[in-house]
Formats: structure tokens, sequence, C-alpha cells
């Protein structure tokens, strides 16, 4: 299967941060290939306006600053795109995520499973192991790892023309029956900056301990 990881080329913290995840992915067999991210300087407005995505879902956010939360959405969205092209699974990890045991093979699922331990707010810890209904958050607790079919990229890539939102918010099980999450979970964030959220944003942070860098 293969796995990418979402890198940010002109941000040299983003980069080392990419090359971490990637190394943390080796010691569990996984090869996990950088992904260039879409970033504000791609103009983000007009890709949405190109591909025909409803914008309004980022508008007026007191937590994320607004182009920079919609070209996350949209290096996001580009694997998606790339997984329903391919017609495979596809792991997708953020910058920031590193392997910490190994991530169970779910080959042949048709959904799209997080793999990530909650890296803000409040959250439930599951009732059982393994794949589950998801039960942290109503939604993805954090994109930052996660396992995509192509069937689940095809339907999700349909929404998110009219639906589009923060990456975490907008895989919510409200709106795609068919999200699941593994427990216990295997990867984790460490982080100690953000390209995407305000201060407000930040302070919601696991790993918040004062001051992030806002690159």
């Amino acid at each position: 299967m293969k796995a990418f990881v979402i890198t940010i080329e002109q941000i040299p913290e983003s980069v080392q941060c990419a090359e971490r995840c990637i190394e943390s992915g080796k010691k569990f067999g996984l090869n996990i290939q950088k992904w260039k991210a879409t970033t504000p300087e791609d103009n983000p407005r007009e890709i949405f306006k190109q591909k025909g995505i409803n914008p309004q879902g980022f508008m007026n956010n007191v937590y994320s600053r607004e182009e920079r939360c919609m070209s996350a959405f949209l290096s996001h969205r580009s694997l998606w795109e790339h997984c329903a092209k391919i017609k495979e699974d596809v792991l997708i990890f953020e910058h920031d995520a590193v392997v910490m045991s190994e991530i169970p093979n779910v080959n042949g699922y048709q959904g799209c499973i997080s793999f990530g331990k909650p890296s803000y707010g409040k959250f439930f810890t599951p009732r059982s192991f393994g794949v589950q209904e998801l039960q942290s958050k109503p939604y993805f607790p954090g994109a930052h790892a996660y396992q995509m079919s192509y069937r689940a990229a095809e339907v999700i890539l349909k929404k998110s023309k009219t639906e589009a939102a923060p990456t975490d918010v907008f895989l919510n099980k409200n709106r795609f029956r068919f999200l699941q999450e593994y427990y216990p979970w295997p990867v984790e964030v460490r982080e100690t900056f953000s390209t995407i959220q305000k201060e407000k944003g930040c302070q919601a942070k696991h790993m918040y301990n004062g001051g992030y860098d806002l690159l």
C-alpha cells in the first residue's frame, strides 16, 4: 500500500518533520513518500473556484487562518484524487505525525480509518480494540494519520465540492457513515509549531505548552 506524508517544501521545519515521519515509519516496515503540499502561494481561492468547491466552510473561523486552512484541505484532497485515480488504498500522514507502533493491515476495507491519537480538545477513549466505529470524536481527531480506500475517496471527493470544511471536521461520521478508527492509536502528533492555526486554535492542542511558532 502506498503511503504519503504531506510536506510544505518551502518551510524547513515541515521538511524536517516529514523526514522524521518517514524514519518513524521505516521502523515498522512503511515506505512513506513526501507529497507536495498546496500552500497560500498556490492561490487556494482560485483552485477552489476552478474545481467548483464551495469555500463557505472556511470563512470566519476563529481557530485557523483561512487561506492556510484551505491550502491544507487541498493538500489532503489532492491525495484523495490520487487515491481515486490509482484505485488503491492510500495511507495519508501530516508532517507532524510520528508512527509509534505497527499500523495494522486492513487492505480490502472499503472505507476510511483514522490511526491517529487525538491531538486536540476533549475526546473519548474507544471501548474496544481494533477497527471500530469512530468513537473518540464525531469527526477525525486530527487528520494526521488515516487510510482511505479508493471507493471512499470517490464519495468524499464528490461531497467535498459542496460541504468542504477544515479537513478533520469535514471527515465527520454524520457526513460519511463509513468512517472508523483503530485503537490503540499507532500514530501520534509531535509538534512545536503550526502552519494553519491561530493562537486560539493552538491553545486547544494537547502539546501546547504556552507557545507555538505560527509559521
